[in-house]
């Protein structure tokens, strides 16, 4: 799959020079109609396509749900960064570029995704199981961003066909029931098409696994509280579905823990027996590297012996709440977290996230790192299904300590004797730190508003954030760019 991703990279910029014209869309200001595809081989560009579209989703999740959570402090000392309203709760936000970029960023992909879609029905290019497995691909991503789309805005406009603009513009939210309905559908096909592995350079596409991990998210999301607001939470107790398809993952064995945590995220390791779904990068001085080294690091350039520009981009502070959490032996601390360095004779005391800069990752600029983003891995799986047993969804409590136990020893810790929600919380805490899960969890245990303002009273001594935060700030904003495009069409969020 990187060898792909850099195959179409240079494509994009030489044989398919209409590959950014033709497939790519935002929701309402930008769209074309797809005009190249002729061929088998159109049609497996086309879909690399599709998951080169979710390049950015790493540095945007990192700010729109971790900088959100407990996990970071990111007020910046001038109070100036497109993320201090994320971290502060700012109701100005629709304005924000990171909401305008995750909005058009996922509904990006979900435009080239609906046009694979269409041309694959309309056109008989690609035969035999080839056809049904891209099908299956493409709902997978179209998934995958509606999930994101729906736990960030909640209600957004439901698009299942490429739409020119004029179209588009007349499309307005639709219920957060009818958004999860094309998840479920796209993901229960996936489950039934896609393979359990692949091999050679199709290594990171969508699988079966990934598919049943993610839509056992989906179903606990869905299973969450509603707060009184239209987000992802439906109260639907859907855990029994969840667990059957944990169960199944677990039961196939295409998975296992590593036997370190660092081995996870090795840039020598990668798409390793723990990962189920990742997206994949390459650094190559085109546009196949990522930020995924430098999303928090940049004043540690130096202390590495990196040399090229890191643009100036202050460190976001991993907060002190998540860092006293973890135990002095705990190897993830270590790994997660630089908590200080001396350079130049100047010491560096806000800790900063170290758990994506592997050096031997490196390109040749700030931009350009080959290590893969880890969106879903089976240490994730064990703890859902963890998550399912405590809601009452089958299993003993010996059977979900079973479960998350060997993540502490793996971690150099004791096992636990007893297991409930809130320890199983602060376990998932410290084993997906700087993993953008932090925010989602909160929010799907319904315990967000009790812990994030616990925690603004203790961590905000800056005094960046000025209130407690209730049910609205639960929800992004619809972007304004998007609600300027077709004046009326689209409510905003209520607190905004």
């Amino acid at each position: 799959m990187k060898r792909l991703l850099l195959l179409l990279s240079a494509a994009c910029g030489l044989a398919l020079g209409a590959c950014q014209k033709d497939l790519d869309q935002a929701p309402i200001s930008n769209g074309s109609v797809p005009a190249f595809y002729q061929t088998a081989t159109d049609f497996s560009q086309a879909l690399t396509s599709v998951y080169s579209q979710l390049r950015g989703y790493p540095d945007r999740i990192l700010i729109m749900s971790e900088v959100r959570s407990d996990n970071f402090y990111a007020a910046s000392s001038q109070g100036v960064r497109d993320w201090d309203g994320i971290n502060n709760f700012s109701t100005t936000l629709s304005i924000n570029p990171y909401i305008a970029d995750t909005w058009a960023s996922d509904y990006a992909a979900i435009f080239r995704a609906n046009t694979l879609l269409d041309q694959l029905a309309a056109n008989g290019a690609v035969v035999g199981t080839v056809r049904p497995r891209y099908e299956a691909e493409a709902k997978f991503i179209r998934a995958f961003m509606y999930f994101d789309l729906v736990r960030m805005f909640g209600k957004v406009p439901v698009i299942d066909h490429a739409l020119i603009p004029q179209d588009i513009a007349k499309v307005p939210r639709a219920p957060v029931a009818d958004v999860y309905a094309l998840i479920l559908s796209d993901l229960q096909t996936a489950i039934a098409t896609l393979p359990a592995t692949y091999g050679g350079s199709d290594v990171g596409r969508a699988t079966k696994g990934a598919a049943q991990g993610l839509l056992a998210l989906v179903y606990l999301t869905r299973s969450g509280p509603t707060y009184g607001i239209n987000g992802p939470g439906l109260a639907t107790n859907e855990y029994d579905k969840a667990n059957a398809l944990l169960d199944q993952v677990i039961a196939s064995k295409t998975y296992s823990l590593q036997s370190t945590y660092p081995k996870v995220f090795a840039f020598n390791n990668e798409d390793n027996s723990e990962v189920l779904f990742d997206i994949q990068y390459i650094a190559n001085g085109t546009l196949g590297g990522s930020y995924n080294g430098t999303l928090d690091t940049p004043a540690y350039f130096p202390f590495l012996g990196l040399t090229f520009a890191a643009n100036g981009v202050e460190n976001k502070q991993v907060s002190t709440d998540v860092i006293s959490s973890y135990a002095t032996t705990d190897t993830r601390l270590a790994f997660n977290v630089q908590q200080s360095f001396t350079y130049a004779n100047i010491t560096y005391t806000a800790p900063l996230l170290k758990k994506y800069l592997d050096v031997t990752a490196k390109g040749i600029s700030y931009s350009d790192w080959g290590l893969n983003y880890i969106v879903l891995r089976y240490a994730d799986i064990l703890t859902m299904k963890a998550e399912c047993i405590l809601h009452g969804a089958g299993g003993t409590p010996a059977d979900a300590l079973a479960l998350v136990n060997p993540l502490r020893t793996r971690a150099g810790q004791p096992a636990l004797t007893a297991l409930d929600m809130p320890t199983l919380l602060a376990e998932r805490r410290r084993e997906f730190l700087g993993e953008s899960l932090r925010w989602h969890d909160l929010v799907r245990e319904g315990v967000v508003l009790d812990v994030m303002n616990a925690w603004i009273n203790k961590e905000d001594t800056g005094n960046k954030i000025a209130r407690n935060i209730g049910p609205n700030m639960l929800l992004y904003p619809v972007p304004q760019i998007e609600l300027s495009a077709a004046p009326g069409l689209y409510d905003q969020n209520p607190g905004y």
